[in-house]
């Protein structure tokens, strides 16, 4: 089983808001061993021998190509990571998971069948099951014996989960539960053999089945046309009075929101690699094409207009990476204090993962957003090829689109990262509220500083989006109280200024980590760029708060308070883009 080098500490979730770490503290890209490589290399062979052939096919929905390709993957034990040994699985550690999704991630399409067996489809099995449950269907599903899908969005019920109107009913024997209704937007629907479905006892406890395809009266819709994934399988579902045995309940009646939001949390982390994996792929794209596209006499990989973009991509690509890893850490730091509970199984790693919810809800977010960017500017990298289907960066384009959706919306990722932190402060979990008070209350709020005298200008400049994101949800507080989640825009805007924070004390953690080793020149220069680009984004998300909970004087106040953070002093930031740009082409590749 591979392990982790992760941290021994015991952090809260949000608490980088209120507390600062040392780069050693954290985990990163840099700290994945010899068996997480090892991993990377099989699925990079397999993609070549086994993928990469079968790709068109797979796009063009050929009947069976995804699954055999998948039942391929089972062989080499890529479908089974972790699950453990003795139900037929790798009883693999996350970041094995996380690197092969990364590496997977080079093909939505499929990466969509692949991604959602594993994941949802498999994920609330292993979890939530129980041992006789787990000794029916894990082993099947770790060689793909049986295909899985997850069945929770229904056309009255998408980011409402919990309004589903799918209904089940206790038969007169108690054997089996009658389930009717229907679920949309189902992956791998129209090829999956177990299903998990929520639905209503009685029309009112929240519950999750196992449903397998071969009861009577499932069965599924026409494949959707949609605008990206083409390749991937995306039916509705219906169910017409199937008779589920009480066996196949899974879990415990009305606890489903339970399983459905904790598989939510494990999905919104995965999207991560996804999206990382992606927009490398798209960068290295974009890199040889500049290298070889001439106009005007020249590369276009020589132009400024084209290096600044180049490196933009990269940037954006080390904050989520960076981001990314560093939960992933936070996770494994909380396996590590339980590894010596003989008792500790499944449901330890769910509570780890648990933990850190409004990290995993900005990963999600803030990867997805991230990806749209650079499959943009590659499209625009490529002119009017790059709107051609004949290019990779179009398909990109388009696939890239459906992140922002999946796994709950990025508005309601957005709700639910301040929510969170919120409820964790109520609740004595997170010391937030005297940070706000302190901040709120000090002397002057930070009104007279300046970066011009400060010693360590990138760490000053973490530490300064830390106290706006805490003088934003101090004034918020003040002027809506328990109220304030019902003031959507300005709980967005927070989430928006606390992702920030995540980012760059993550990406600037990274960096100083990398250069203690007397490496990533490249890192460096691209935390210096977005260190500054992001509190840009802080000041102006503040802003919006600012201007919705004051007025007057208080307004006028506020202001002053925020540009005293704010405050820095701009660095060269053409010559930093054009060096890192230099780099990338000179390796071709994403490279810190």
């Amino acid at each position: 089983m591979t392990t982790a080098a992760a941290t021994p500490l015991q952090v809260k979730g949000g608490a980088f808001l209120i507390e600062d770490r040392s780069p050693n503290e954290i985990f990163t890209a840099e700290d994945l061993n010899e068996e997480h490589l090892a991993i990377a290399s099989t699925v990079d062979q397999f993609w070549t021998n086994e993928v990469e052939p079968h790709l068109e096919a797979i796009r063009q929905q050929t009947p069976g190509v995804a699954l055999t390709v998948l039942r391929k993957a089972a062989e080499l034990g890529l479908a089974a990571i972790p699950i453990p040994e003795k139900f037929g699985g790798m009883e693999m550690d996350l970041p094995s998971v996380m690197i092969a999704g990364e590496h997977l991630a080079r093909d939505a399409s499929y990466g969509s069948w692949h991604s959602s067996h594993t994941g949802i489809g498999t994920l609330p099995v292993l979890f939530f099951g129980n041992e006789e449950q787990k000794w029916r269907y894990l082993p099947k599903l770790a060689k793909v014996e049986l295909l899985a899908a997850y069945a929770l969005t229904e056309p009255l019920a998408g980011s409402d989960a919990l309004a589903v109107r799918t209904r089940a009913d206790l038969s007169a024997d108690g054997k089996y539960y009658v389930l009717n209704g229907q679920k949309m937007w189902i992956t791998n629907g129209g090829a999956a053999d177990l299903f998990t479905v929520f639905a209503k006892v009685g029309g009112e406890k929240f519950t999750a089945f196992l449903v397998e395809r071969s009861f009577p009266g499932v069965t599924s819709g026409a494949e959707e046309h949609k605008m990206g994934i083409k390749g991937s399988s995306t039916t509705a579902v219906y169910f017409d009075n199937v008779q589920v045995p009480v066996e196949n309940v899974l879990g415990e009646i009305g606890r489903g929101h339970i399983i459905a939001f904790n598989i939510l949390n494990i999905g919104r982390l995965k999207l991560g690699p996804g999206a990382v994996g992606g927009a490398k792929n798209v960068l290295a794209i974009s890199l040889k094409y500049a290298k070889e596209r001439k106009a005007f006499g020249s590369a276009i990989a020589e132009f400024g207009a084209i290096q600044h973009k180049l490196a933009e991509m990269a940037i954006r690509t080390f904050a989520v990476e960076s981001m990314m890893w560093r939960v992933v850490g936070l996770i494994e730091s909380q396996l590590a204090q339980s590894a010596h509970d003989k008792h500790a199984d499944s449901q330890t790693e769910l509570k780890a993962v648990e933990e850190y919810a409004a990290e995993c809800s900005m990963i999600k977010v803030y990867a997805s957003e991230m990806l749209d960017y650079v499959v943009d500017e590659g499209v625009q990298i490529h002119g009017g090829y790059g709107y051609h289907q004949d290019y990779a960066v179009e398909r990109a384009y388009r696939d890239s689109r459906i992140n922002r959706i999946f796994e709950g919306t990025n508005e309601i990722n957005r709700l639910l990262i301040t929510g969170m932190l919120l409820k964790r402060a109520a609740r004595g979990q997170l010391g937030l509220i005297p940070a706000v008070q302190a901040v709120v209350g000090g002397p002057g709020n930070g009104a007279t500083a300046s970066a011009s005298t400060d010693k360590d200008e990138d760490a000053r400049l973490v530490q300064s989006a830390k106290k706006v994101a805490l003088f934003m949800i101090g004034i918020a507080y003040q002027k809506y109280g328990a109220e304030l989640e019902k003031q959507q825009e300005i709980v967005m805007n927070i989430s928006d200024i606390v992702m920030e924070v995540f980012a760059m004390e993550s990406s600037l953690l990274r960096s100083r980590k990398l250069a203690a080793s007397g490496k990533g020149t490249n890192a460096a220069n691209m935390c210096a760029v977005f260190l500054r680009e992001a509190m840009d984004r802080v000041e102006v998300s503040a802003r919006n708060v600012i201007g919705a909970c004051s007025a007057g004087h208080a307004l006028r106040e506020n202001m002053a308070t925020l540009r005293g953070f704010a405050n820095y002093d701009p660095l060269d930031g053409v010559a930093l883009r054009r060096n890192i740009a230099g780099r990338l082409l000179a390796a071709a590749r994403y490279t810190v």
